[in-house]
């Protein structure tokens, strides 16, 4: 298709460029993965911008993000849409909560609709997602997950399984109660000290969050805490990761799911989380429908039988080269845009 256009007015991330589509993992701050609402620029060979100005005039084909500033991104579609250009929309960040906390105010609300009303079409990046869109005005709504470059082979982060060992937790941070970061904790410590399987666990909530670590008493040495996602590069995050067995959460979000995208660049299972990668990707390990209780028995079957394990990810990696990756994806993008341009 031709290279999509990402524009995330006001945000934080940088202009970014993505010729060579995914391109090798780097572990430079400056740049962004190919992850994420960013996956949608790198799939097409697109970019992603701050500022519609930046927009090249040949590019026809526009994704605005919709962040905290819904006035810039008002703002932005009426120039868009001056231009001609065709533009869907789509929420930076598509948990229940974000989006609730996002439209929780008469203002908000009210510039989110008149967004819906201007835009040719809205990206669904969570299926919950889809009726919002419509009821807020938008032309049309479809499900469509940020793809993953499980095709390219410099975005495999897997490890031999005889060198894998413990438990990733996949959430962070126990200041978001969609997380159910401390009841995971709590759920997993049952499973890793009878069977010896260290525990790796990210803190993104400093002195407090390791007071809270504290209280959740591991055994000595089973416990190891490494403090803030945000000091490591992705490619970093993701090569410590895939030294796991599995990632464990229970994440009740409704979100995109990226814990279990990054779960599959890595080769390795994700059990819990009920969001939308979690159901597609890992529909018989998610926690949509499933009690703690059960996926615990999931978690300990795997970690029983690695075996197992590989050919849970091998479906999982079925699924994703139909549906995720980055030719098929870039392919219905080309043809969702064609068809809904005016």
């Amino acid at each position: 298709m031709n290279p999509l256009a990402v524009l995330h007015p006001r945000g934080p991330d940088s202009e970014q460029s993505f010729p060579d589509f995914a391109g090798p993992p780097r572990d430079a701050d400056v740049l962004h993965a190919p992850l994420g609402y960013h996956a949608f620029a790198a799939a097409t060979g697109g970019a992603i911008y701050r500022k519609d100005q930046q927009i090249p005039a040949d590019a026809r084909s526009v994704l605005l993000m919709l962040g905290r500033d819904l006035k810039a991104c008002r703002g932005a579609i009426a120039e868009l849409r001056l231009a001609k250009k065709t533009v869907a929309v789509a929420f930076k960040d598509a948990g229940a909560c974000e989006v609730a906390e996002l439209l929780g105010r008469a203002d908000r609300l009210k510039l989110f609709q008149e967004i819906c009303a201007r835009a040719d079409l809205a990206i669904a990046t969570a299926p919950d997602l889809v009726p919002l869109f419509l009821a807020a005005g938008a032309r049309h709504a479809e499900f469509i997950l940020p793809p993953l470059p499980v095709e390219d082979e410099r975005w495999d982060f897997s490890t031999p399984i005889e060198e894998r060992r413990g438990i990733f937790l996949g959430t962070r941070s126990f200041a978001r109660p969609s997380q159910n970061h401390l009841a995971a904790l709590f759920c997993i410590r049952q499973l890793a000290e009878p069977m010896q399987e260290p525990v790796t666990v990210f803190n993104d909530d400093g002195w407090r969050g390791r007071r809270l670590l504290d209280r959740v008493r591991f055994t000595e040495g089973l416990l190891r805490v490494v403090e803030g996602k945000g000091k490591l590069s992705h490619p970093r995050y993701l090569r410590l990761m895939g030294r796991h067995r599995l990632v464990f959460q229970l994440d009740a979000g409704a979100g995109e799911g990226q814990v279990a995208g990054d779960a599959l660049l890595c080769r390795i299972p994700c059990v819990g989380g009920n969001g939308a990668a979690e159901r597609m990707i890992y529909p018989e390990l998610c926690g949509h429908g499933r009690t703690s209780e059960q996926l615990f028995d999931l978690a300990a079957r795997l970690l029983e039988h690695p075996y197992d394990a590989l050919a849970v990810v091998e479906k999982a990696m079925e699924v994703a080269r139909d549906r995720l990756a980055f030719a098929p994806a870039a392919k219905r993008l080309t043809s969702l845009f064609e068809r809904m341009g005016r």
